[in-house]
């Protein structure tokens, strides 16, 4: 090993950051700079080239001689893999605590400070934070495994929490130096996939660590022709045969370190990490690949632990039976639903005695009967929007510009055979706009569980703008019924050679995606004066640049704000009024039910509303206008009235001649406003927009004393009050008018809830810091299910900054509610509602229907960053409950919950909701748009 030049004096960095480098000159210099520009000066970064042969040395010498903390190694072979570099750099690090970084990855600005201060105060052996993917080609970004860095903790060992395992990177991690070396801590060399020994090892050896919840470290997904990264080269069989030597040796570490009893957690990670990223690229492998792979992973499957096993999603279960007995070709068909329970078995076969199994023939001994049964799947009683179904591209075919699509849909539920008929059509959409196809299915043969359609798509017709259009785009297949809509993908045939066709002005490709379920792929390029056009934009250098950054400054926030200011000049429009309400997610709230009574009394006034995504939920005569748009631009400084309930947008100053009501979105139990500490601890500018925000409003609705306590108080409102209750309530004090009992009957119906059956509502808060992770979801649905599934279906309404999907095994007993954007449809077709720290829990007690609350996590919660008004066991209206048996003993016995709660509801009721008469809506527009009994 050679060292690029004399190590210079200098006192000891408080953190070492190894960079291993090969054959990367134009990113290893943004790797770097990521680590000299952090928040954390005294530090060192060592980068370890690995013997590379473009000019990665000479870049890695510039980066040394701008600045003395880099030092520089260079090794004498290729080592062919990560762990001699690394290594290497332990070696040679001179600072107490020590990190990892790849040469085209990045730390975030405050990763070492935040880490090493962690690692200070908690003393543990290393401190892990969350990671960053940043998909290069799309510019979106994700975390990884975002549930395991929820909040600050610190573990005390892996027992404690063996989920941990599935946290396989070393680059995310701060280490101290003396761990590693107590315990002679090393990579495995030789081996790609080296992360998954050594973080398995440390781990297990660790006394404690401590997890972060931010992001320390940015892992970029190239694109283009930037050569792939070791864990994107998964057609690489010697890639999936390390991975599986990496958690053998696991395995055998274990063992040799009487640690054995850790198997099952470890098993649970290999089954849900590692072999779950290849069994998922099977549709894209030929025989021989897939062959190779079954007899290295086989010994691995031999010895898994059958809690760890059975742990894993059913689909995934029969993918590996169907691999290990070599049934490849169904194994690869399977693949394409692991993770997608809305994509069904092209095939499914029922015995005698009911039981249904995967495949097209029932299996042949006990085994096969074990691994393949989905009886617990319930096909036949799934509902529209998560029967599992199969679109596959059959056939494609082209004429000059016109591909033919020959579909075949599978469908072992029977939902097209149902007594309603389901429309159908092909959808593909563009930045341009969307174009549909529509299209019928030929009559079932047989028992109807495969139908074919076959329709042509002109691909003149799809819109692609002036400009023309480049990038990839998957058509979807939309099925219809009732109201009710689901969208899903067409798969294409893996190993068919994509088609070509030569349009004006582009040429488009059409073939199979490769990635994920191989979904049919359509990829537009521009050609001809496009495309000349467009090789020549790199070339204009600082002219694009200026051009772009023009076109920015001329539709961009900034410009807006500006146009906004001068359209202000305008007369106001005294018949406008512009209403939103969810930030423009959907007609709901109560600005809907204002507008209602609005319309009601006829009154002359032009009501517009802001849409952010779907239109779907707003009724067909009302004029709508896009969030941001220059219409809703025009249409905001134009208005003589705002209504909303959340927020108008920052930029957009209301005129003095413009009158805003605020209906915000219910009772707060949260702390808001300038009791959040974000806010109350933030700079004086940050403070005065929040105050300028609340400044524009003219009226606020005051449903209760605890509101003007709580809310009013700590957004420093001293404009004017309504009190009266929420309009949005309206319908629920009044549930039992003929009108709200055909709305909960026509909610049931889409819903298909079974007759007989009552609907728990299942209705939880976001968790802060954890939005889009699922963590909200903390009830055992699967546990309820089995349970009381056959007397209650549950309806779950995440919150919208939350992601769900319904099981597979569930979705007999589930349903999904976020098709309805108005909650008080689902809550007026509840029996019971079951929530956590929602706010509508205020709002349910209109209805008089039980509450229960599932709180397992409410110490945590309600000392978290933001903390809560009150304490919810002083004010719950229901039982408190933390475990699944808890909810099941109450829904079994609601009566006695009843009885017992009723006067602590009754107390509820009356502190939070004195003001819900049933005719809030028509008070508000007394009030507000009748102040002094005529119109103003």
């Amino acid at each position: 090993m050679a060292i690029a030049r004399p190590e210079r004096p200098r006192s000891r960095p408080d953190v070492s950051v190894i960079v291993i480098v090969h054959n990367d000159a134009r990113r290893l210099p943004r790797a770097v700079r990521s680590v000299l520009g952090q928040s954390l000066h005294n530090l060192e970064v060592i980068v370890v080239d690995d013997c590379s042969t473009d000019g990665t040395p000479a870049a890695a010498r510039a980066l040394a001689q701008a600045d003395p903390r880099v030092r520089l190694l260079r090794l004498p072979v290729n080592s062919g893999g990560c762990g001699t570099p690394r290594n290497a750099g332990i070696d040679a690090a001179r600072a107490a605590h020590v990190m990892f970084l790849d040469s085209d990855d990045e730390l975030p600005y405050h990763a070492c400070k935040s880490l090493l201060l962690t690692a200070e105060e908690t003393g543990a052996d290393f401190v892990t934070g969350e990671v960053t993917r940043y998909a290069e080609e799309s510019g979106t970004e994700g975390l990884w495994y975002p549930e395991l860095f929820a909040d600050v903790r610190l573990v005390e060992g892996i027992r404690a929490a063996p989920e941990y395992f599935l946290d396989t990177l070393s680059t995310n991690k701060l280490y101290r130096a003396d761990f590693l070396a107590r315990h002679g801590l090393r990579f495995p060399e030789g081996l790609h996939y080296e992360d998954g020994l050594f973080t398995a090892q440390a781990f297990t050896l660790a006394r404690t660590f401590a997890v972060v919840p931010w992001p320390v470290y940015t892992w970029r997904l190239a694109a283009g022709q930037d050569a792939p990264s070791i864990s994107s080269s998964r057609h690489s069989l010697r890639n999936a045969t390390d991975r599986v030597t990496v958690a053998r040796l696991a395995d055998a570490f274990l063992e040799e370190t009487g640690n054995a009893d850790l198997r099952p957690a470890k098993d649970a990670k290999f089954l849900r990490h590692d072999l779950r990223l290849y069994l998922g690229d099977l549709p894209f492998r030929d025989d021989e690949w897939i062959a190779g792979f079954a007899a290295a992973v086989a010994p691995c499957l031999d010895g898994i632990d059958a809690a760890a096993h059975a742990a894993i999603p059913r689909e995934q279960q029969i993918c590996q039976h169907l691999l290990r007995t070599g049934r490849f070709a169904e194994a690869a068909e399977c693949a394409r639903t692991l993770d997608r329970p809305r994509i069904a078995p092209r095939h499914v076969v029922r015995d005698d005695s009911g039981r249904t199994y995967w495949g097209s023939a029932l299996p042949g001994d006990e085994t096969a009967a074990a691994a393949l049964d989905i009886t617990d799947w319930r096909l036949d009683e799934q509902p529209f929007a998560t029967v599992p179904l199969r679109h596959e591209a059959e056939r494609l075919g082209l004429r000059g510009p016109v591909l033919r699509i020959t579909l075949r849909t599978y469908d072992p539920g029977r939902l097209l055979d149902g007594p309603v008929p389901v429309s159908a059509a092909l959808s593909l959409t563009t930045t341009a706009g969307p174009l549909t196809v529509p299209f019928r299915y030929a009559p079932a043969d047989g028992d109807g569980a495969v139908r074919t359609a076959e329709f042509d798509v002109d691909l003149r017709r799809v819109p692609l703008g002036l400009k023309g259009f480049r990038g990839r785009r998957h058509p979807v297949v939309v099925l219809g019924r009732m109201g009710l809509t689901r969208t899903d993908p067409v798969l294409a045939p893996a190993g068919a050679a994509p088609l070509q066709a030569a349009l004006s002005r582009h040429t488009v490709r059409i073939g199979c995606e490769q990635r994920g379920a191989g979904r049919l792929q359509m990829a537009w390029e521009r050609t001809g004066a496009l495309a000349r056009a467009e090789a020549a934009a790199p070339r204009l250098g600082p002219v694009q640049h200026r051009i772009r950054r023009l076109a920015r400054r001329v539709t961009g926030t900034r410009a807006k704000q500006l146009a906004h200011h001068e359209l202000c000049r305008l007369p106001v429009d005294d018949g406008l009024a512009v209403f939103e309400a969810l930030e423009g997610r959907g007609y709901a709230d109560s600005p809907r039910y204002i507008h209602e009574e609005l319309r009601r009394r006829g009154l002359p006034l032009r009501i517009v509303w802001s849409y952010t995504g779907s239109r779907a939920s707003y009724p067909p005569d009302v004029e709508l206008v896009r969030r941001g748009s220059w219409e809703y631009l025009r249409a905001v400084a134009r208005a003589r009235y705002w209504v909303d309930s959340h927020g108008f947008p920052r930029p957009f100053a209301k005129r003095p001649g413009t009158r805003y009501l605020q209906t915000w979105h219910g009772q707060a139990f949260k702390h808001m406003g300038f009791d959040v500490p974000e806010l109350r601890l933030a700079g004086a500018a940050r403070q005065q927009q929040h105050r300028a925000m609340v400044a524009r409003w003219d009226a606020l609705i005051r449903p209760s004393e605890e509101f003007e306590r709580t809310f009013v108080r700590a957004n420093e409102y001293t404009g004017r009050l309504l009190h009266t209750g929420l309009p949005r309530n309206d319908v629920l004090v009044r549930w039992n008018d003929p009108a709200q009992r055909d709305r909960a009957a026509a909610t049931r119906e889409r819903l298909q809830i079974p007759d007989g059956r009552r609907v728990l509502l299942y209705a939880p808060t976001f968790r802060d810091g954890a939005r889009d992770s699922g963590a909200s979801l903390r009830v055992d649905l699967a546990g309820l299910v089995r349970a009381m599934g056959e007397e209650w279906t549950v309806v779950v309404r995440p919150h919208y900054y939350e992601r769900y999907t319904v099981p597979r095994e569930l979705g007999h007993a589930l349903r999904d509610g976020r098709e309805f954007t108005d909650l008080n449809d689902l809550l007026l077709a509840s029996d019971a509602l079951l929530t956590d720290y929602s706010s509508v829990m205020f709002d349910y007690a209109n209805l008089g229907r039980p509450i229960l609350l599932y709180a397992d996590d409410y110490e945590q919660y309600r000392t978290a960053v933001r903390g809560t008004y009150y304490d919810l066991r002083e004010i719950a209206p229901g039982p408190m409950l933390t475990r699944t048996g808890e909810l099941v003993d109450a829904l079994r016995d609601l009566g006695a919950v009843e009885e017992e709660w009723a006067g602590a509801y009754a107390r509820f009721q009356a502190r939070f909701n004195p003001l819900e008469t049933g005719r809030s809506s028509k008070d508000v527009v007394d009030q507000f748009f009748f102040e002094g009994g005529a119109p103003c």
